[in-house]
């Protein structure tokens, strides 16, 4: 039987996280804010550990995004951290900063280390400089068109992960760049007043009104996402065939019910072309299934799969 690639899902916490595997997801990606960027939850330890117990039941993977900017001063907090979630069982840890690389392999060596520098992994020779670093696997560039990700797997050493739905995040700043424009305008925000996931903010420009771009703010700064989801449901086969082992749906900022619905499509497409990859063909309720529950003002699209990019 063709080798089953992984559905992955960033999960906000332990409600979300039990419905996300029970539609048919294989890992989840959790984390806290302190440490990880642009998480859908903020799910400190108690969490993690009861994440880890019920993942683990169903013979599902927690991974822990360790994907903030460290500073100088954060180190021995995430020294300290690691070691607590190596302790709690979980799998692995999604990291972009050598240090975080370094920390685990010195207190942690049996956790792995899924390498994500969000977009300069564009090619197979930097993956495998980082597999022989310690990393066991890489989140390849959502810039890459579909030839780009395809062609280089022949020559990967290690595991790759694709995002294959969802938003993506297209600017990031550690500063309040919202409270500062709110500031200047002569209407102050209260520091600890909620700018995030939940408020519903976006940047609209003059050029495209048609388009709006969720914005958010955070422990980690402010946040800026695309105008539209990546969709590669129907040519999820020519991923599968080049042998991606992770494909990861983007779960932030959308329902849960929404979730539950991609990801139970992409449970069919893969569990369908695995069991006959000769005979596979796409079946139109899958994708009609989140057509019917798309955001009317948000697009699904192939992203960059089919373009041709210059970085």
């Amino acid at each position: 039987m063709t080798k089953k690639p992984e559905l992955l899902v960033p999960a906000g916490s332990l409600k979300e996280l039990e419905r996300y595997l029970q539609a048919g997801a294989d890992a989840v990606l959790i984390g806290e804010a302190k440490y990880g960027m642009r998480l859908p939850g903020d799910m400190k330890l108690p969490d993690i550990s009861e994440a880890v117990r019920s993942a683990h039941q169903r013979e599902a993977q927690v991974y822990v995004r360790v994907n903030n900017l460290m500073s100088n001063h954060m180190l021995e907090d995430v020294r300290e951290y690691v070691k607590r979630i190596a302790e709690l069982g979980v799998d692995a840890v999604e990291f972009g900063d050598p240090a975080v690389l370094q920390i685990v392999r010195e207190e942690a060596p049996q956790l792995k280390l899924h390498w994500n520098s969000e977009m300069t992994t564009t090619n197979f020779a930097t993956a495998n400089y980082w597999g022989s670093k310690g990393a066991t696997r890489v989140v390849l560039a959502r810039e890459l068109n579909m030839d780009e990700l395809t062609g280089m797997h022949p020559a990967l050493k290690i595991e790759s992960e694709v995002q294959v739905h969802g938003m993506t995040n297209i600017y990031h700043s550690k500063r309040r760049l919202v409270q500062s424009y709110m500031t200047h305008q002569g209407r102050p925000v209260d520091p600890q007043s909620d700018l995030g996931l939940a408020r519903g903010l976006f940047l609209i420009e003059a050029e495209r009104r048609d388009e709006k771009f969720p914005i958010y703010e955070d422990v980690n700064g402010t946040h800026i996402m695309s105008s539209d989801d990546i969709c590669i449901l129907e040519d999820l086969h020519l991923l599968m065939a080049a042998g991606v082992d992770s494909f990861k749906i983007e779960t932030i900022l959308k329902p849960v019910g929404y979730n539950e619905t991609v990801i139970a499509s992409y449970r069919q497409a893969i569990d369908t072309y695995v069991q006959d990859p000769e005979q596979y063909e796409l079946d139109e309720a899958w994708i009609n299934a989140i057509r019917e529950i798309q955001d009317p003002e948000r697009e699904l699209s192939f992203g960059f799969f089919y373009k041709e990019q210059v970085y």
